[in-house]
């Protein structure tokens, strides 16, 4: 069996299991034979119960615990031993009773920790086989402590099997968390080292597994147990705030009590174990001004009425301290700053209770003219100040206004200034919080008020008009240097400088105005005519004499009044015709007239027949009465060949003082009418057009086709004197110089016509010239070509002379096209060609173009009958 040493605590094990045995005698007598060895086993129990014990009693010295604490651990290892003494006593008691016989296989050994509740199971009822648990090792575990300051390895343990005889031939073997690194063991003596001091806040627990196995052949002679060693911790870690430093507000003048901040620190110790872990706080900087619970770390606030203005910032010391705050324990500080936020508690103070300014009269609206401002110890929106006048003599002379940046009141100018009328005003301004604290108006009124004088200054103000503007009349039949009106301006200054006037001559080109300098008198300078302009609008400038720069200017509006000059007018030209079957009494034209000028009664216009055609006339004019008349017919039947045209001289005049009238003439037609009166045909020209074309139009048209037939007729003779284009031309060239030579030749006798020796000898051609229509950019000199053989190839003559042009900027083409058209060798034909027929002997047959199709037609044509052209 592998057993542990006293220190390692209660850790017994049964050696091998009881067999449940039949109720006789000889089993009672088999159980009380196992009497002794129980006896023994709680014997040894008992003794490693003492032995823990003591080890208890040596750790709490190291640890310097009180034996008050030890106290009642050493109780609770004296009730396990009573407890396992009786529960001994009750199997020796249960052995002994008679039971029927059941046959018990021995359980598998096991290791580990057995169940707490149970150390035997019956499986099964009483008709089935009745088993006992077999008990598995039991380990306490081992307690180091942490942070171990020997010289050498810390002792741990021994482990022990019963098998182990002495002799040397088992090995002991540790595994499991830090074995052969952080533990050691002896393989022969299985004793347990720990090679470094450990720290508990690192790993508070080790578990680890021991083996006895032979050495020899490596087989195990017991189970693997498992057990733990446990760190013992002590007090080695001081409280740790969160944060180094704390940042918090509580709003000044806050109650005793009010919550500022919580703080708190953490200890790295064992919670569980002792008062390492246990902290409490206090304060070492901030009082009497701030407290805080030594359990939860909050900070309040331990003084009344503390004042921002006072004082705003604080600094703050609290300490964090283990083992209960006993003596010895270890601690730990942060600091926290506290800012009292302000609150509006102070009211706005002027510094002064008097403040004057001057001003010159002519500042316009909006002017400033100063600023005040009131002091206010509270800071934000609890310093913003509203300024207002509540009483004085400028109320409606001035304003004041807040600068929102500077809480400044800047004292504006609301009407225009007069010196001469009132020299001083006095106001009272006052200043106050838009935002109040109501626990705070116990204080008094948040505002203050103070007394500003404002003196207006004298300047030298230009002339000023009696008005604002100046209207004016006049007829316009007035004569020139008619007086129209005058305007009056005076210098509002004590000094009453004398004034001149002026018109701008800006605003009146035609210089139909002017105006005395004097007195200001308006009249006119030209004739006026209301029909033309109705109103003149011009301007009217008074200068100081003394001090031409001060100068002011006034609108003056002139209307023209109408008077009677302008007789009336008919509102058209009137042109209308009469059918010749028409009735008498007959309406045939409505008449309406028109006057330039505008009576204030309005117009009324009269209309009759002018006295030389009163008489004897054709028609009658009826006045309506509304500023119209009516032509009407005067007879029965009117004849377009006998009179064609009627002119009626009509009379309009008005009733206006003085009368004035015009004589207008309407111009009558006489048509030819349907039945229904419309017009069909008369010889007035200006009422019916013809529908053909006039003669002129008539002539521009044939003069115009005349001149396109003889264009026509040109063109066709000029095409048939053109000749048949040679087929040699190609239609797609594109050459801009193209010279033709349309001469067929001599045919193939003709050896003249050309001469392909020069082609292949090219000795034979002239040196290349420039050409003399376009002057090349540059000079190049000719380049000579080796001479070819005899037997050269024209096509390899050919390809070397376009090699050359393109290389040879001076060579042509500049803007022409040079073509070489040589068809080379391989046509079906053979060659067509004539150049050489000249070293043909006797004549040849063509006959056979004629079977080479309808493509060949032609040269079979023009070669076929040869012979006949010759017998011809």
């Amino acid at each position: 069996m592998l057993s542990l040493p006293a220190r390692v605590g209660v850790g017994t094990r049964v050696q091998r299991a009881l067999p449940l045995l039949p109720r006789t005698s000889a089993a009672s007598r088999g159980a009380w034979a196992l009497l002794p060895r129980l006896l023994i086993a709680s014997e040894r129990h008992t003794k490693n119960v003492q032995e823990e014990r003591r080890n208890d009693a040596e750790y709490s010295a190291v640890n310097k615990r009180s034996f008050k604490e030890r106290r009642p651990a050493a109780q609770s290892l004296d009730r396990v031993v009573r407890m396992r003494t009786y529960r001994y006593f009750l199997l020796l008691f249960w052995v002994g009773q008679p039971y029927p016989t059941f046959s018990t296989p021995l359980s598998k050994r096991t290791s580990g920790f057995p169940a707490k509740k149970r150390a035997l199971e019956l499986s099964g009822n009483s008709r089935h086989e009745l088993n006992r648990s077999k008990r598995s090792w039991m380990w306490n575990q081992f307690f180091l402590l942490e942070e171990y300051t020997g010289s050498g390895n810390q002792y741990v343990g021994k482990l022990h099997s019963d098998q182990d005889k002495g002799d040397g031939s088992l090995k002991y073997i540790l595994s499991g968390d830090g074995a052969g690194d952080l533990f050691i063991i002896n393989e022969n003596t299985g004793d347990i080292q720990a090679t470094r001091r450990l720290d508990r806040e690192e790993k508070p627990t080790y578990i680890l597994r021991a083996q006895a196995v032979n050495k020899k052949t490596g087989i195990p002679v017991e189970p693997e147990s498992e057990f733990v060693i446990k760190i013992h911790d002590i007090n080695d870690n001081e409280p740790i705030f969160t944060k180094e430093v704390y940042t918090a507000t509580v709003p000044e003048m806050s109650d005793v009590g009010t919550v500022v901040v919580q703080v708190t620190a953490t200890d790295a110790d064992d919670p569980t174990y002792g008062n390492s872990a246990k902290v409490v706080y206090s304060i070492l900087q901030g009082q009497p001004y701030f407290s805080v619970e030594s359990e939860t770390g909050i900070i309040k606030t331990a003084l009344f009425n503390m004042d921002r203005e006072n004082k705003e910032q604080y600094q703050v010391v609290i300490q964090a301290k283990d083992m209960a705050g006993q003596m010895g324990g270890l601690s730990g500080t942060t600091t926290v700053n506290i800012t009292l936020t302000d609150v509006n508690d102070n009211p706005p103070r002027f510094p002064q209770s008097t403040y004057q300014f001057t001003t010159p009269e002519s500042s316009p609206p909006g002017t400033s003219i100063g600023r005040i401002k009131a002091t206010d110890a509270d800071v934000g929106e609890n310093a913003a100040i509203q300024y207002s006048i509540t009483e004085g003599e400028g109320l409606d002379m001035f304003d004041v206004i807040t600068d929102q940046d500077t809480q400044e009141g800047i004292i504006t100018v609301k009407k225009l200034l007069d010196f001469e009328k009132k020299k001083v005003y006095t106001l009272k301004v006052e200043a106050s919080n838009p935002h109040v604290e109501p626990r705070f108006l116990y204080l008094g009124p948040f505002k203050d008020s103070a007394t500003v004088r404002i003196m207006v200054e004298d300047v030298d103000e230009p002339p000023v008009f009696s008005k604002l503007a100046y209207t004016l009349q006049i007829r316009e039949d007035a004569q020139i240097n008619t007086a129209i009106g005058s305007v009056t301006a005076q210098d509002p200054d004590a000094a009453r400088n004398p004034v001149r006037y002026s018109v701008d001559r800006h605003t009146d080109l035609d210089r139909i105005f002017n105006i005395h300098s004097g007195n200001g008198s308006v009249f006119t300078s030209k004739l006026l005519d209301r029909e033309t302009l109705l109103w003149h609008n011009i301007t009217v400038i008074a200068t100081e004499i003394n001090n031409p720069k001060q100068s002011s200017r006034v609108p003056l509006y002139i209307k023209v009044l109408d008077v009677n000059d302008n007789a009336p007018e008919f509102a058209e030209f009137y042109e209308t015709f009469v059918c010749e079957k028409a009735k008498a009494d007959q309406l045939i034209q409505t008449l309406r007239a028109v006057d330039k000028d505008d009576p204030q009664s309005g117009h009324q216009f009269s209309f009759y027949l002018a006295p030389e055609a009163a008489s004897g006339s054709n028609f009658t004019i009826h006045d309506n009465k509304d500023n119209t008349a009516g032509i009407l017919t005067r007879k029965n039947g009117y004849n377009r060949h006998e009179m064609s045209t009627y002119l009626l001289p009509v009379v309009i005049s008005d009733n206006d003082h003085p009368v004035q009238s015009s004589t207008g003439t309407v111009t009558v037609r006489v048509c030819a009418c349907d039945h229904h009166g419309n017009m069909q045909s008369c010889h007035a020209e200006a009422l019916v057009h013809p529908t053909g074309l006039s003669t002129g139009a008539l002539v521009a048209i044939l003069l115009c086709i005349v001149i396109l037939l003889v264009t026509v007729a040109l063109f066709a003779a000029l095409r048939r004197q053109r000749k048949k284009e040679p087929l040699i031309i190609s239609k797609e060239d594109i050459r801009d110089n193209v010279v033709s030579y349309n001469d067929e030749g001599g045919g193939e006798e003709d050896t003249q016509a050309f001469d392909i020796g020069t082609l292949r000898n090219p000795e034979a051609i002239e040196d290349n010239k420039l050409r003399r229509d376009i002057v090349p950019e540059a000079l190049f000199l000719p380049r000579r070509t080796p001479a070819a053989r005899d037997n050269t190839d024209v096509r390899d003559f050919i390809n070397q002379r376009l090699k050359e042009n393109d290389t040879d900027a001076t060579a042509p083409p500049y803007d022409s096209l040079a073509t070489y058209a040589y068809e080379g060798t391989g046509s079906v034909a053979d060659s067509l060609s004539s150049l050489e027929s000249v070293t043909t002997e006797g004549d040849q047959d063509y006959d056979y173009l004629s079977d080479w199709g309808p493509r060949f037609k032609k040269l079979a044509d023009l070669y076929g009958g040869a012979d006949s052209d010759k017998d011809s």
